[in-house]
């Protein structure tokens, strides 16, 4: 019994003192073992000798107490059969006791060998960045985590050969760059040299095409003219469309050519056409002459428009004077530049051709006491030339009622507010 109360109370081999105060400081005496042991790095395998040696003798321990209550019970017969259950069921749970020391021996030195682990590790560099959170204004912000970068490292890893040895990196030759530099500017130089000359031969290439080329080129050949009578004459026309001959079409005008052509007398309107490529057609409307002008010392008569402009020069029995009024005046020249003689020609040139082909004599003596003589007799005094469409409205009106006209001869619209009949 003696023995059986020495293995209880010391189960783990250590002196009571110790677990009590243990106890009362809320650790553990194996933890600080291990810890001083950690911290002194050799006497870790001293403690678990010591650890050892323990669970042994509270083996052996466990055994004497069970040797001795099989030998009371042998000589005590069935009353000490109670002893021996109680020995047995103490026996067990000292070697639960015995199992329980050594499983925290080997978790102690567990402890041991990754607290050691963890003190001798080195933290190796990073050599990728990793991103790290943005963190609020005024917090705390540890450095270990913040992004680091290993130039060595980087700069092996990136010179890094095919088997993986450092190879040398490449070296630029800054004057073998300068000269490619300087080739490069010279062939891009050249090329828009190239382009700007190539650009302008172009330009000057169809400038020459469409201006200077005979492809454009207005020839004499190739000018016509229509519309010319015996007032107005081809030459006169050919004269005017070749002067134009020799200029490219571009060049030529037509507003020009039509406006030249215009000014000749007795044309009335001109047209020009340009026949690409080289071709030009010159078109007029000859106007009938105003009427003709007679010098009593000539028999030759000169045909003048209506803006007193000279026509031609025919001879007075020529078949082409017939029907047109004649003026007599002493001189062709002094006569156009009369106002009486171009109110006359104003007068004539308006008048229908019936009334026309039946004027026998003009009289021009005044610009307001113009009068036409008919063949039936009837003179008709027309004044001036104002008003020129109310007046022969009304001797179209009086000449063609009877009644009216009667047997008189003269019909006066110098007045067209008061005709006066005679």
């Amino acid at each position: 019994m003696m023995a059986g109360r020495s293995v209880s109370s010391t189960p783990s081999g250590e002196t009571p003192d110790k677990p009590a105060r243990s106890m009362r400081s809320g650790h553990a005496a194996p933890a600080k073992r291990v810890a001083r042991s950690a911290s002194s790095g050799a006497g870790a395998q001293a403690e678990s000798h010591r650890v050892a040696r323990s669970a042994s003798s509270g083996v052996r321990a466990a055994h004497g107490p069970g040797c001795t209550a099989k030998s009371v019970a042998s000589g005590g017969g069935a009353a000490n059969h109670s002893a021996r259950a109680s020995a047995t069921s103490k026996l067990r749970k000292k070697r639960a006791s015995v199992r329980s020391v050594f499983a925290a021996a080997g978790n102690a030195v567990a402890r041991r060998r990754s607290a050691k682990q963890a003190r001798t590790q080195v933290k190796k560099p990073r050599i990728v960045e990793e991103r790290i959170g943005a963190t609020s204004p005024g917090a705390f912000v540890d450095a270990n985590n913040l992004p680091s970068e290993d130039m060595v490292a980087k700069t092996l890893q990136e010179t890094a050969g095919t088997i993986g040895v450092a190879t040398r990196p490449k070296v630029v030759d800054f004057a073998a760059r300068q000269k490619e530099q300087r080739k490069a500017d010279t062939r891009r130089i050249a090329a828009r040299v190239a382009v700007v000359c190539a650009a302008m031969a172009a330009v000057i290439a169809l400038v020459w095409l469409l201006f200077f080329s005979p492809v454009l080129r207005l020839e004499p050949n190739n000018i016509s003219a229509s519309g010319a009578n015996e007032w107005v004459s081809n030459e006169q026309i050919m004269a005017i469309a070749k002067r134009q001959a020799g200029k490219s079409l571009l060049v030529v005008s037509d507003s020009a050519v039509e406006q030249k052509l215009s000014q000749i007398p007795g044309v009335s309107s001109a047209t020009a056409e340009k026949k690409f490529p080289n071709g030009l057609h010159v078109s007029v409307t000859a106007q009938r002459p105003a009427a003709m002008l007679k010098e009593p010392s000539g028999s030759t008569m000169t045909a003048v428009d209506s803006k007193a402009r000279k026509l031609n020069a025919v001879n007075g029995a020529a078949q082409s004077v017939q029907g047109i009024p004649v003026i007599e005046v002493d001189d062709v020249g002094k006569a156009l530049s009369r106002r009486a003689v171009q109110s006359a020609l104003v007068i004539l040139d308006a008048l229908p051709e019936s009334m026309r082909n039946a004027i026998v004599k003009v009289q021009a003596n005044t610009q307001d006491s113009i009068t036409t003589q008919l063949d039936n007799g009837i003179s008709i005094v027309w004044g001036d030339d104002s008003d020129l469409k109310l007046k022969m409205a009304i001797v179209d009106k009086i000449m063609n009622d009877p009644n009216v006209i009667g047997d008189k001869k003269q019909i006066n619209v110098s007045a067209t507010a008061r005709p006066i009949i005679k």
